[in-house]
Order: structure tokens, then C-alpha cells, then sequence
């Protein structure tokens, strides 16, 4: 099994698992006291979970589909589970977690724009 191949059915459940934290993470957000870490992990977990669907519908005509989802879902796991972790335990996932995240985000972003320079479907191997 190819690394796009492995990687493809992953991309849609993390599509689905951010969406529906995304959702769950603004209704504590608006129920909750001090939203500010909640809100800003459901509005990164709702940006990011369509762009995940449509890496998975586009796996086949963006060659970067792949690396790119890992990117940025790693990235939005790591930088929205770092807010919530402070929110509820007041202690960080780890140093540094959410600016990692953050920076995975930016870099799954980047190679996003790197794919209309590659041509061609994606090779199964």
C-alpha cells in the first residue's frame, strides 16, 4: 500500500473528528465562562476540517494531497488539543504545543500552494 493510499481514509476521519469538535468545542465555548482557548480551537478545527474533506476529494489531482493533510491535521490536533488542555487543566500539552501546531498548520498551508506547481495525478505505487 502506497503512502497516499494509507494515508487517504485517515485524512476523512480526522475531516470528521475535527468537524464534530469543532462544533462541540463552540457549544462550551458559548456555555462555559472564558471562551477565548475553546473559541479559538473550534474556529481552527471548523477551518480546518473542510479543507481535510477537500484534500480527500482531491487526493486523486493534488499530488501534495497527502503530506499536506497530515500537515495540517497533526497541526490543528496538536494546536487545538494544546487549548483545550489549558482550558480544562490549566497546563499546556506541551512546551510549545500550540505555536507546533500553528506552525504545522502554516507549513500544511504552504504545501497546499506547492501542489499547483506539481502536474499529473498522483502515482499509486
Amino acid at each position: 500500500m502506497s503512502f497516499s493510499a494509507a494515508i487517504r481514509p485517515l485524512t476523512l476521519f480526522i475531516a470528521g473528528l475535527l468537524g464534530g469538535a469543532g462544533v462541540a468545542l463552540a457549544a462550551a465555548a458559548s456555555h462555559g465562562g472564558d471562551a477565548h482557548f475553546l473559541g479559538s480551537a473550534s474556529t481552527m478545527c471548523l477551518a480546518h476540517a473542510p479543507a481535510l474533506l477537500a484534500l480527500y476529494v482531491g487526493y486523486d489531482r493534488i499530488r501534495t494531497a497527502p503530506v499536506a493533510a497530515m500537515l495540517l491535521g497533526l497541526g490543528t490536533l496538536i494546536f487545538a488539543g494544546d487549548l483545550v488542555i489549558r482550558h480544562f487543566g490549566g497546563n499546556s500539552l506541551f512546551p510549545l504545543a500550540a505555536p507546533t501546531g500553528g506552525l504545522g498548520m502554516i507549513a500544511g498551508w504552504a504545501v497546499v500552494a506547492l501542489g499547483a506547481l506539481f502536474k499529473g495525478p498522483v502515482a499509486e505505487t
